[in-house]
């Protein structure tokens, strides 16, 4: 019979990509996720490690903010990240104003500290945590300007549109005018995007690895 030890370490297979692997790992003292970079396909090796590295930029300029998850370990190869235990929201389907207000307040923190999520239109990068709180994963596309420029800006005013899309299919009686309004207006970089980056992103995404459409995080494994 296998007894468990203290210092035994179980991994578990979350994803494998192109970009390498998303492990969730468990030891006695601690969970957390693990992306590994140095087995993704030598083509796009160069891409997963910058995409580590956007990472690992955001959470350390996000350190004690409560609900996003702590930077544990980064070298060019490998991140370790605190595991955030919650529900993807395109599970929990939250129908609670409050949710939707404690959120926008984290996001206010994560632009205080002059950070965009730059993907917050994918369900899964938002979680309900068991005491109702958000909290918000996946920092791979993330953005952390030394300074708060016209760019910042607009990329902050679409981490807000999103939210509120998201508040719009879950919570459309709580919609304020004003909500409505920023609904009405994504900015240029979003519109870009849609017209011209956005075809690309779903055929490498559906064709090359074979993504549904509202997959993120979660239903790619649940990496939390």
């Amino acid at each position: 019979m296998l007894m468990y030890s203290p210092t035994m370490t179980r991994n578990e297979l979350l994803k494998k990509d192109l970009f390498g692997e998303i492990r969730l790992q468990r030891s006695a003292d601690k969970v957390c996720i693990v992306r590994d970079a140095k087995v993704a396909n030598p083509w796009v090796r160069w891409l997963a490690r910058y995409l580590l590295r956007r990472e690992a930029r955001a959470l350390t300029a996000l350190e004690g903010i409560d609900g996003v998850p702590q930077l544990a370990r980064y070298d060019k190869n490998r991140l370790e990240r605190a595991y955030i235990d919650g529900e993807a929201m395109h599970r929990a389907k939250p129908s609670d104003r409050g949710y939707y207000l404690q959120c926008a307040r984290l996001l206010r923190r994560l632009h205080g500290a002059n950070v965009v999520h730059n993907d917050l239109a994918k369900e899964p990068n938002l979680l309900v945590r068991p005491d109702g709180s958000p909290a918000l994963v996946d920092f791979q596309l993330a953005w952390f300007a030394p300074r708060r420029g016209r760019m910042f800006r607009l990329l902050a005013w679409d981490d807000i549109r999103h939210l509120l899309k998201h508040k719009r299919t879950y919570c459309p009686q709580d919609l304020s005018r004003r909500e409505r309004d920023i609904l009405a207006r994504p900015s240029w970089p979003s519109r870009v995007f849609m017209a011209s980056v956005k075809p690309i992103y779903l055929f490498i995404t559906r064709r090359m690895l074979g993504w549904a459409d509202r997959e993120g995080a979660a239903d790619r494994g649940e990496h939390r």
